[in-house]
């Protein structure tokens, strides 16, 4: 059995891990980590689990008693929280901050996409969890930097649900100011494109085309609905292009290419990503679907430390959509 300790328990990323690890048959959740909630029961957060855990939030680290750890904080708050509180060697670190995304010498995180690292994962002590925008669009692009076929610049555009904004209100994630609501922000510079970047020139060394990025904050509590344009060569046929696709995420536990137009009810709610491509002329039209907090957050994470433990990827990730 797995042990697993959770720092950061009372966002919405820790709150769906939760959910998931106390149904998970390999994992058991030692302690749930929280200063401000220490002695809370968990279900005074997470309302979702009433019926399902009489947990209480801890303000104590056993970290000993671990064999992994879930860095749930806020950006920045991962890199503070591991100097102040070194972790025994033995314990592994999932970080679903974007503390450790990108390489560094002295960085020996694995940037945890399953789709493009799966067999570093396999033997990682620490995993980087990419970033929900960063993963919905690298499973667009993958597929063609493997093919060596990204040499212009590609136009992104992506509206996310308002969870991906995390638990802390803001003048943005208001029911009253989202609902029937639609609006831009970060244009060009989110802080997603680093690590898309570094994806992207790991299967196409030398890539340095623009990845020219408009995120789309939506009036809908989860998902990703991701677009993305691509030049392409117009002799090319379409059917090349989609059995790239298909071969590429032919051994993908979650992630799948499908013949038809996409919408978020598809994934919602599950670990999957859905990929559609269409071409027109010399331009490629790329459509990519997750769910943010499942495959764009606690989901993949999970499936890293699936992984990481040698448990089959879809261990306690059997997740339906609604029908509605």
């Amino acid at each position: 059995m797995i042990k697993v300790g959770i720092i950061g328990g009372a966002g919405y990323t820790a709150g769906e891990l939760i959910r998931l690890l106390l149904h998970h048959p390999e994992a058991e959740i030692a302690f749930v980590h929280s200063t401000s909630n220490a002695k809370n029961p968990l279900t005074d957060v997470h309302e979702g689990l009433l019926g399902e855990t009489d947990m209480k939030f801890t303000d104590r680290l056993p970290l000993k008693s671990v064999d992994v750890l879930f860095l749930c904080m806020g950006h920045g708050k991962s890199a503070e929280f591991l100097t102040e509180h070194p972790v025994p060697q033995s314990v592994r670190i999932i970080d679903l901050a974007q503390d450790f995304r990108i390489a560094a010498p002295d960085n020996d995180y694995i940037y945890g996409l399953p789709e493009l690292n799966r067999e570093e994962i396999r033997a990682a002590r620490h995993v980087a969890n990419p970033g929900c925008f960063a993963t919905a669009i690298q499973l667009g692009l993958l597929p063609l930097a493997a093919n060596w076929l990204l040499h212009e610049d590609i136009s992104v555009n992506a509206i996310t649900g308002s969870t991906g904004a995390g638990v802390k209100p803001a003048a943005t994630t208001h029911f009253s100011w989202r609902m029937g609501n639609m609006s831009i922000y970060k244009p060009f510079r989110h802080q997603h494109l680093a690590e898309i970047r570094q994806s992207l020139a790991q299967l196409q060394p030398g890539f340095e085309s623009s990845v020219d990025f408009i995120p789309y904050r939506g009036d809908f509590a989860r998902g990703i609905f991701c677009t993305e344009v691509v030049r392409i060569d117009p002799n090319m046929p379409e059917e090349d292009i989609v059995k790239m696709y298909r071969q590429f995420y032919d051994t993908a536990a979650f992630t799948h290419y499908v013949d038809r137009d996409l919408d978020l009810k598809q994934v919602v709610n599950t670990n999957k990503a859905l990929v559609h491509v269409e071409k027109f002329e010399g331009k490629l039209l790329i459509t990519s679907i997750i769910d943010n907090l499942l495959k764009g957050a606690s989901g993949q994470a999970v499936q890293n430390m699936n992984l990481m433990f040698g448990v089959d990827e879809h261990t306690g990730l059997d997740l339906k959509p609604s029908a509605f």
